[in-house]
């Protein structure tokens, strides 16, 4: 008699079979020469004469214009709950976040040059006469890049320092040696050394806040101000960067970007090919026995594509980044902001745009090639259903694997047991060897944005791709839930400033699903039911997608009242003073040059090189 666990079994097995007929049914069943299969009625009904003609009925099509709305006031309702969530969650949080120095600190730019008085001393002057009743400190900017990357040798070095102190104890003349605090030295007692850039902090929220809002001079290209990140979420490396340049800058990465973008076609175009199994045989007859092969055939159409696209793009994150790092952004957050932005519109444009219409120029290439221009649109049209197999493909490989793979954290596991077995010693050097890594926005909130966008083109024309979606979102909120918890150890707190792009982007993608629909209803002998589709751009476009916030000027008002009131005798020039210093200058020197100091002596050091970094002396409190 079989038993609970056998039935269970039984279940189990019967369950996951009928998954993946439903699976295969719903890739089969989009194939044009499978459609005389899943389809014959209408062929013997005289209804249907081709994969692409449905014939004289067009009532499926009200079917598709039906669900097109229903999609859009859905996404559209869910969006403003979110936004309600969101504005929620970003009110709490300013109401109960704690003091951070980024909330009295705003970056000065571009200071006018005085052949009278240094950086420090015009900030100090011109911020006393014009805010003195809230000015408190400052802290200029230094070009400290070179010695940022001496900083970071030595910490790369330091698990080796006793085999070298070992090695050279018997040879000191051929002791290599660390000049890092003689560049510390050059850096603070070189005037070229600080730029024309200073953090500035106020008394109250309130007077940074006016400052951050209000133009400081007549010029608009002088004293340029606005807030400052808080202290962990600053990109050091940047605030070097002359802020004259960063305009031709970022031109440039502009034009850089469009031809990444523009070129990268090239391989688009050849992952596609891989897909088209009736071209490879035309063109490679010597592939064609090995083509006919089942399991290979398969292989190709159905593993291959994604899986090629996937290579081409694992080094597309890295570039970005670095093309914003060129722009001069001052965080970390706007550097994955900017992106993170780009990304996604690359992903549209390659991935999205590109497999459609380079797919639809490889499938139907000899009719592409002599159509005339008005014909064009109709054969993209036609081709965007006909992409669903690709995509869900690439849903399975990018989305499904990804993400799969995102718990597994093989690379800093590999590199976790690495340092573990031949560098760690102690047990801070055990902590040095952990990675918790951080959720990059950059890379997986456009991939996130992706599937959005294709699930809303798909949702009204091949419904049957949307389980493949739901299943990476269900598995993206699992496993992304747990790295949040257990894992990851975020860089900074945006405070809902990615929510602006996110609301946006969703925004774009419904407008876009909306009018692909009216294109291909269009090719389908079905014109009569376009116009019916003409007022759906309308309902997105009034959706609000504008960044929660609060009237800063007023927050900051009721922090800075309750905040007297709680702690009247609050010294906040020891809680600025040293925020805002480039965090080479906090390491501790350890090097050759201070060697033989007594404590005393390297303290005194110490003082002199914070009191110099952070502008001297400061106004004290009343």
């Amino acid at each position: 008699m079989a038993t609970i666990v056998d039935i269970g079994v039984a279940a189990g097995i019967i369950i996951i079979s009928a998954l993946v007929f439903l699976l295969a049914f719903a890739v089969l069943r989009i194939q044009p020469y499978n459609d005389r299969v899943y389809f014959p009625k209408w062929y013997l009904m005289g209804l249907r004469s081709r994969p692409t003609h449905s014939g004289k009925t067009g009532s499926r099509f009200w079917t598709h214009v039906g669900m097109a709305y229903a999609f859009t006031f859905w996404t559209c309702y869910v969006l403003q709950k979110e936004y309600a969530t969101v504005a929620s969650m970003r009110l709490q949080f300013l109401a109960s976040e704690r003091r951070r120095p980024d909330q009295f600190t705003v970056l000065v730019q571009n200071v006018p040059p005085d052949p009278d008085e240094s950086v420090s001393e015009s900030v100090e002057h011109f911020f006393m006469v014009n805010h003195h009743d809230h000015y408190l400190t400052h802290q200029v900017v230094y070009s400290a890049n070179k010695l940022a990357k001496l900083v970071k040798k030595k910490k790369g070095k330091q698990n080796w320092l006793h085999y070298y102190q070992l090695k050279y104890s018997r040879n000191q003349s051929a002791r290599p040696m660390m000049k890092i605090a003689e560049e510390r030295r050059n850096v603070t007692n070189n005037p070229k050394a600080i730029m024309p850039a200073a953090f500035v902090s106020f008394r109250t929220r309130w007077g940074a806040a006016v400052c951050a809002q209000t133009q400081q001079s007549r010029d608009p290209t002088k004293w340029l101000t606005g807030w400052a990140s808080e202290p962990r979420d600053v990109y050091w490396a940047n605030l070097a960067i002359p802020y004259v340049s960063v305009s031709v800058r970022r031109l440039i990465i502009a034009v850089a970007f469009f031809f990444l973008t523009l070129f990268f076609m090239i391989p688009i175009a050849f992952v596609q090919s891989l897909a088209n199994i009736e071209g490879i045989e035309e063109e490679a007859r010597f592939l064609k026995v090995m083509i006919k092969i089942p399991f290979i055939k398969s292989f190709i159409q159905g593993f291959l594509p994604g899986i090629a696209l996937k290579i081409f793009l694992i080094f597309l994150p890295t570039i970005l980044m670095m093309m914003s790092k060129f722009e001069g952004f001052l965080s970390i957050s706007a550097l994955e902001r900017r992106s993170a932005s780009r990304y996604y519109l690359f992903n549209f444009v390659n991935v999205f745009l590109g497999s459609v219409i380079t797919g639809a120029a490889f499938e139907q290439l000899k009719a592409f090639v002599n159509q005339s221009a008005n014909e064009i649109p109709k054969t993209i049209g036609v081709a965007i259903p006909m992409k669903a197999t690709f995509f869900i493909t690439y849903i399975m490989v990018d989305g499904w694997a990804g993400v799969a793979g995102e718990i597994l954290r093989l690379k800093p596991l590999i590199i976790y047991h690495l340092k573990n077995f031949f560098l760690v010693k102690t047990e801070k050097d055990r902590e040095k060897a952990m990675d918790p890594g951080s959720l990059g926005f950059d890379t997986s909130e456009p991939q996130i944005q992706l599937y959005f966008l294709i699930g809303l083109v798909y949702a009204a024309v091949t419904p049957l791709l949307l389980p493949f979606i739901l299943i990476f979102f269900c598995l993206a909120y699992v496993i992304y839930r747990h790295q949040i918890i257990n894992v990851y150890n975020q860089k900074y707190e945006s405070a809902a400033a990615y929510w602006p792009d996110v609301h946006g982007r969703i925004i774009g993608a419904l407008v876009i699903s909306q009018l692909l629909l009216m294109g291909l209803i269009s090719t389908k002998l079905a014109a009569q039911s376009t116009p019916f589709l003409i007022a759906l751009p309308l309902f997105p476009a009034d959706a609000d997608g504008s960044e929660p916030s609060l009237s800063v000027v007023m927050e900051a008002m009721m922090k800075d009242t309750l905040e007297r009131a709680r702690e009247p005798h609050l010294n906040l020039i020891d809680y600025l003073q040293n925020a805002y210093i480039h965090p080479v200058f906090k390491e501790r020197d350890d090097d050759d040059d201070d060697e033989g100091e007594e404590p005393n002596e390297k303290w005194e050091k110490e003082s002199v090189l914070v009191s110099k970094i952070s502008g001297g002396s400061s106004p004290s409190l009343p």
